[in-house]
């Protein structure tokens, strides 16, 4: 009988401190990125869109509707995010400067985690490629970057054309050189032109393409990390949809291209500076794209006929429902591991994509379709529900490091989203900033007596308002702030003007709520100058 108890009691206290052990062990992290992802998605309310995974991560966590990126291009966005810092920290301003580079010691939020006894790794595409060392491998994680190999694509199919097409008669035109590559993007962004067109519809499986390739290659690395019972950090990063809209034909199926809906505002603003547009380069740097169809180029407007639009819509549509599958089969991983439920997950868009308002196609400028992105968090524990609170991309390093219990860095720029995840009706900032460059050209730069031809737009987004100050001669928030630097303002009320149609900046009627953002804006300045100056 004493054996009996003694077994029983040594069974219980293993049984008890198994479960401690469980309870005690961190969550893992799937934390997943996608490039020039806007807000068309079910779960943000458009009705059109098929976007099943999404939806279902969004009813399972919180969905943050007024989310801000801090600059509307990926590397700059991306260096900032992974860092919990703001743009001008980083330095990372475009496409060409590598973030160690400017600041060695620099932690970033997998290198973090890595350092908390994280098991870390990455595929796709997470920081840009251009702007890190070979994605920062020495740093960010334990097992090195999954990259795909030719084999890891499906049976029959080699590695895409220019990362992109599997269409045999694209393939063949780049290969005999018949398809020319064009460079021209005067917001400096493209990296220097793409070969082929701007969309692809051909009927091949998922992983005949990268995302495809990059989410099995995930599922086999989660399935790794589960065996071996230590908490992961699971980066990885879905390339649509970015331009090309190229995904595999039975997404296209999902949508009829005349049912595609178009901008319903696709003039400029009235009272607008045209300095705060752009061209749509990077779009016009695809083959079936003329330079500009009906508007001359100093206009600042592209003017595509409407089967052009529709024909660029639904294959964005397209894409979107394709990096949606992905996701799908991430979380369907999780679930058959029996994991889920001890996983904080994270998906956020770099920053948003604009589909032909103010005339404008990609990213790339301080307005509302560009800078405002998806963010959603689900996290073991806390009920699902829906925020409107202002939330920044520098928000995503302090909520998951809160969301895991790991210690919060105090230099972090952002603020901790979980008191909004338990209660959505909270807020924890009154603005978020954005910021976007222009270059002007000589003759206007040396009319007014400039220096440096380069412009800087900070944008402020509160519940109502963008406020936008364009200032001159490269100025940065960690430099001292004068008036004499103001090129422009924009002024824009959401309440009245959703679609951004009238710059009322110097309407009187605005003239108290211009000041008062006025001075929200340098006060901004003068508290990132004192913080930046004293690192």
């Amino acid at each position: 009988m004493k054996k009996i108890i003694c077994l029983l009691t040594t069974s219980l206290a293993f049984s008890v401190s198994g479960l401690f052990a469980q309870q005690a062990k961190k969550p893992n992290v799937l934390f997943i990125a996608v490039d020039d992802l806007n807000t068309v998605l079910g779960c943000y309310g458009n009705k059109m869109i098929k976007t099943p995974n999404i939806d279902r991560l969004a009813k399972m966590g919180t969905v943050f509707t007024m989310n801000y990126c801090q600059q509307s291009v990926c590397g700059p966005t991306r260096a900032s995010l992974m860092t919990g810092r703001r743009p001008d920290y980083t330095k990372v301003w475009d496409l060409r400067t590598k973030m160690r580079d400017i600041n060695p010691g620099i932690v970033t939020l997998p290198q973090y985690f890595k350092s908390n006894g994280y098991s870390t790794a990455g595929v796709g595409k997470i920081y840009h490629p251009t702007c890190v060392e070979k994605f920062d491998n020495e740093f960010s994680w334990t097992v090195p970057y999954l990259k795909p190999k030719a084999t890891d694509y499906a049976i029959g199919f080699d590695e895409p054309a220019e990362g992109h097409y599997q269409s045999t008669a694209i393939k063949t035109a780049i290969a005999n050189k018949k398809i020319e590559k064009k460079v021209e993007d005067q917001t400096g962004e493209t990296g220097g032109g793409k070969l082929g067109p701007s969309s692809e519809s051909i009927d091949v499986p998922d992983n005949a393409y990268e995302d495809g390739v990059s989410a099995l290659l995930a599922k086999a690395q989660i399935i790794k990390f589960s065996k071996e019972g230590n908490p992961f950090f699971m980066a990885v990063g879905i390339k649509k949809p970015h331009l090309p809209f190229v995904a595999p034909k039975k997404y296209w199926n999902l949508y009829k291209r005349e049912d595609m809906p178009l901008a319903t505002f696709q003039e400029h603003s009235k009272n607008g500076p045209l300095i705060a547009y752009h061209s749509s380069g990077e779009l016009r740097n695809y083959t079936d794209i003329p330079a500009f169809a009906t508007l001359p180029a100093d206009s600042n407007r592209i003017g595509l006929k409407i089967d052009k639009q529709k024909e660029l819509i639904h294959g964005y549509y397209a894409a979107v429902s394709y990096a949606d599958a992905q996701v799908g089969l991430l979380l369907n991983t999780l679930d058959s591991l029996g994991i889920l439920n001890n996983t904080v997950i994270v998906l956020w868009g770099d920053h948003g994509w604009h589909l032909g308002d103010h005339d404008l196609w990609q990213k790339h400028t301080n307005f509302e379709q560009a800078t405002r992105a998806p963010l959603i968090f689900a996290a073991p524990g806390i009920k699902p529900g829906q925020s409107s609170s202002l939330t920044e991309h520098v928000d995503i390093f302090p909520t998951l490091c809160n969301l895991t219990g790991l210690p919060v860095p105090t230099y972090l720029a952002g603020k901790s989203l979980v008191p909004v995840m338990k209660n959505n009706k909270a807020t924890v900032k009154e603005f978020a900033i954005s910021q976007y460059h222009r270059t002007l050209n000589k003759d206007e730069a040396k009319r007014l007596g400039l220096k440096e031809r380069k412009l800087w737009g900070y944008a402020m987004r509160t519940d109502k308002y963008r406020y936008v100050m364009w200032l001159n001669n490269n100025f940065h928030s960690d430099q001292a702030f004068s008036a004499d630097r103001i090129y422009a303002i924009e002024l824009y009320d959401y309440t009245k003007d959703p679609l951004e149609k009238v710059n009322v900046a110097k309407d009187k009627k605005y003239a108290t709520v211009s000041k008062e953002l006025y001075n929200k804006m340098i006060a901004f300045f003068k508290s990132q100058e004192k913080t930046l100056k004293s690192l």
